[in-house]
């Protein structure tokens, strides 16, 4: 099957990607900032024609010229979230969905994408469930975030909207240095996400999902209350309980997404707690921890869900 990557073609997972697929699959890089749509009206049909350039094969970043129809893909993998304006972010998000609309799978679908990336958003959905997650406050001004900084107990996390793997995640417990850390974001024009402090044993819990199947690992860092890989956090296989499993994959539901990393916190007051819902998932630790192949695993689900469309004769 032919498979459409959006990612950089330096990106680590596009060349694991590339590495999984071997002869059995053609994965090819395309960039999010070189899309592009035209609609022509045609004799019968008005369907927009969705465009992007020649796709790249190889790393080097080099693009020739002429055009590649999205929809000449069997499914398209969304691996980066490249910033943007909100135009661009917006524009980018209606041509993956209007080429779901065509047929195509898209993981994950635009729709379940902006929710996971929206931390707001997120915590709604998940909260409207009935999945716990922190006590959180969102507002837009300093004094706001003042009175939600006492409300929430006088010890928060605070997280950019938009962000993950821990980047830009402050931990606050001074009320002095609260007002000029909330003074300064606001300033910037940031919302102001705010979640309690959550006291724990220094380790949390990633739940891959993929499809109908998920691996676990358990994180933990020596110095540091976050849990990251990437901020130098270990890993080491975890068998969980089947109340996390149902956690993840409830998560994974109610954001609208087949392929997530699950953050659940195990607290020290004995409860967990849903931290986070990654529709980008990284999974390079999760591999070398647990010895599997994720990218094999992650094509043959790209490979069930265009076979499943091909089965039900969905018209492209």
């Amino acid at each position: 099957m032919r498979f459409a990557v959006l990612s950089s073609p330096d990106s680590w997972y596009f060349q694991d990607l590339r590495r999984a697929a071997g002869d059995r699959h053609e994965v090819q890089c395309l960039p999010f900032d070189r899309l592009s749509a035209g609609m022509e009206v045609a004799p019968r049909s008005v369907a927009p024609s969705i465009h992007a350039p020649k796709p790249v094969l190889f790393s080097a970043p080099c693009y020739d010229a002429g055009d590649t129809p999205l929809n000449v893909f069997d499914a398209v993998l969304v691996r980066t979230m490249a910033p943007g304006t909100l135009e661009q972010v917006v524009f980018r998000m209606d041509v993956l969905g209007r080429i779901e609309q065509q047929g195509i799978p898209v993981v994950n679908p635009p729709r379940a994408l902006e929710a996971a990336v929206d931390k707001y958003l997120a915590s709604a959905k998940l909260q409207a469930a009935g999945l716990p997650t922190p006590p959180t406050i969102v507002c837009q001004t300093a004094e706001d975030a003042m009175d939600g900084f006492e409300r929430l107990g006088g010890d928060v996390v605070v997280k950019p909207l938009f962000g993950s793997e821990g980047r830009g995640i402050l931990r606050v417990e001074d009320p002095a240095l609260a007002l000029r850390v909330f003074k300064t974001l606001a300033q910037l024009g940031s919302v102001l996400y705010l979640q309690k402090f959550i006291p724990h044993d220094g380790f949390d819990i990633r739940v891959l999902v993929i499809g109908s199947q998920w691996f676990s690992i358990r994180r933990r860092h020596p110095s540091d209350w976050r849990t990251n890989i990437s901020r130098g956090a270990t890993a080491e296989p975890l068998t969980i309980e089947p109340e996390i499993v149902a956690m993840a994959r409830q998560a994974a539901a109610v954001i609208g997404a087949t392929i997530v990393g699950v953050d659940v916190l195990p607290g020290r007051d004995g409860r967990l707690y849903l931290l986070e819902v990654n529709a980008v998932p990284g999974w390079q630790g999760t591999a070398r921890t647990l010895g599997i192949d994720v990218a094999a695993l992650v094509l043959d689900h790209l490979e069930s869900l265009a076979a499943a469309v091909d089965k039900a004769g969905t018209s492209r």
